[in-house]
């Protein structure tokens, strides 16, 4: 992969997108084959739509609508202010099902994407036709070195969050750089995206993580360790399915079983890999994948038929 190139098929055009009374967000967005349900894809920490799910697209373009979105304090996704809540992010998705006028779509999402599609259903559950979670969790901070990481990343986020408003102060607010932007898509970031082509994909990558807001990146760390759906998980009603990364070294495989046991007649997809298992690992994770959307759009259509 890392003698790889950026090219047309690589993912599709990025677009900024208005989400009435949120701002302009930023989707990837290719329609599927006639008739075929639309996939929103949610990307992983440190990630946008693009780096997370560029080996997926071409895959399950031959089957579905996709639609990847950046999510907020991410790439050129809506801007944070102050708190990361997933709770804006579930809003901000069900804002974007609306903006596409796709109907009830099959989200798809992995880690903290997963965490986002699981409150999106919670939320929205009118914008919601399946769920695809891929290594992710009901919950991350379970023992008590996992709740002391979280009030760590919590602490850091406060501490980041007043250094900040520090610079600011001294800089008339003008701390914009990398990764710390206003949501926006400037003619330098379509500039930038066109410019992609041809890249080597490490550097291209790197410069996509370079996108993402530091500061929102921590607050969403400590967000993760706040979150917990075990008392409702239970409830999902649609047809979901869980991609369980067989190898993961960062959320246990043991959590993201449990995950799928909670969810009735959620199917079980297993992949031999790490946490990095969508881009480094896809050659084994994108046939799960596939098979696991599939599944979920199949009993989707069964339920309304």
């Amino acid at each position: 992969m890392s003698l790889q190139r950026v090219t047309e098929a690589t993912f599709p055009s990025g677009a900024r997108v208005h989400l009435p009374g949120r701002g302009h967000g930023h989707v990837y967005h290719a329609p599927g084959p006639a008739g075929s349900p639309t996939l929103i894809l949610l990307h992983g920490l440190w990630a946008t739509g693009s780096l997370n799910w560029f080996p997926a697209f071409a895959p399950l373009r031959e089957h579905f609508g996709v639609a990847a979105v950046d999510l907020r304090g991410h790439g050129r996704g809506l801007p944070v202010d102050g708190h990361f809540r997933v709770s804006d992010c579930a809003d901000d998705v069900a804002a974007l099902i609306d903006a596409l006028d796709t109907g009830p779509a099959i989200l798809v999402g992995y880690s903290l994407g997963g965490v986002v599609a699981q409150l999106t259903w919670r939320r929205h559950p009118d914008r919601v036709a399946g769920l695809v979670l891929c290594a992710t969790a009901r919950n991350f901070a379970g023992t008590w070195r996992e709740q002391m990481f979280f009030r760590g990343m919590l602490g850091a986020t406060l501490a980041a969050r007043a250094a900040s408003a520090l610079r600011a102060r001294g800089q008339g607010d003008e701390v914009n750089g990398p990764g710390l932007h206003d949501g926006t898509v400037s003619p330098i970031d379509i500039i930038e995206e066109a410019t992609a082509l041809g890249r080597r994909l490490p550097a291209w990558a790197f410069d996509e993580m370079r996108r993402c807001n530091p500061l929102a990146a921590v607050g969403a760390m400590a967000a993760l360790g706040r979150f917990s759906s075990h008392s409702w998980i239970g409830e999902v009603d649609v047809p979901a399915a869980v991609v369980v990364t067989a190898r993961d070294r960062l959320i246990s495989p043991i959590r993201q079983r449990k995950l799928a046991a909670a969810i009735p007649e959620a199917t079980v997809h297993e992949v031999d890999a790490d946490h990095g298992a969508c881009v480094l690992g896809a050659d084994r994770f994108i046939p799960a994948l596939v098979d696991a959307c599939e599944s979920v759009a199949g009993r989707a259509r069964r339920s309304v038929a």
